[in-house]
């Protein structure tokens, strides 16, 4: 089974496609991770990689095609793909058919993982890690059972991420929307999408998902 997950920065969609990975045993495609990948291969296409990205240039949509293309030859036809941002564009979606109509695959589903903007801010922005092992925390959801201690590996260093502050945030929600806006009817034309309340606990999110994949 193939889908994407669909949804801004925040609203848990690596969470959730982590959970899928354990329960399922499904592939997580996301293009970040891919690209720093590739960037890291001594190949003809890391190189490009390496070159474009280091001159703050945008990798095109061929590349990115070319990166899922080599992932799927890759795994075997039982195993399904959970695709992470990506598609980001209306010409992105069409190339994912045609990639996965040559590995004898299909989408069967594209979840949204549907935020309120306001409350998807004070997520974002409440959010800290352990600066030793990366254990994730929050200032009013997830506080380390001992204040300043890591529950993980008992560090006392901490950090947040410099971009994670509210006007970053709403940036990127807008950004979001304008990319995503176009991607989604085509896919609601196939009746495919499904929209899940991101705002609601992990675990009930993941519930929500696997009802879907059931379905």
């Amino acid at each position: 089974m193939d889908i994407i997950l669909l949804g801004p920065p925040g609203a848990g969609k690596g969470t959730q496609a982590q959970r899928l990975v354990e329960h399922h045993g499904m592939r997580q495609l996301s293009t970040g991770d891919m690209l720093r990948e590739t960037r890291k291969a001594d190949t003809d296409l890391g190189r490009k990689v390496a070159d474009i990205m280091d001159s703050g240039g945008l990798v095109s949509d061929e590349i990115v095609s070319a990166m899922i293309d080599a992932k799927l030859s890759d795994m075997g036809p039982e195993v399904g793909a959970i695709f992470d941002g990506y598609p980001r564009t209306a010409a992105q979606a069409d190339q994912l058919d045609e990639i996965l109509a040559r590995h004898g695959r299909k989408l069967d589903h594209v979840i949204e993982l549907e935020v309120d903007e306001d409350a998807l801010v004070e997520r974002i922005t409440g959010r800290f890690t352990c600066a030793n092992c990366g254990e994730g925390y929050h200032d009013v959801f997830k506080q380390p059972k001992q204040e300043g201690v890591c529950d993980k590996c008992g560090s006392t260093e901490f950090k947040r991420r410099p971009d994670d502050n509210e006007e970053t945030v709403r940036t990127r929600m807008q950004e979001y929307r304008g990319k995503t806006a176009p991607i989604l009817p085509g896919y609601e034309a196939r009746d495919i999408v499904t929209r899940v309340d991101g705002m609601a606990s992990i675990e009930d999110v993941t519930q929500a998902i696997d009802a879907i994949l059931a379905g």
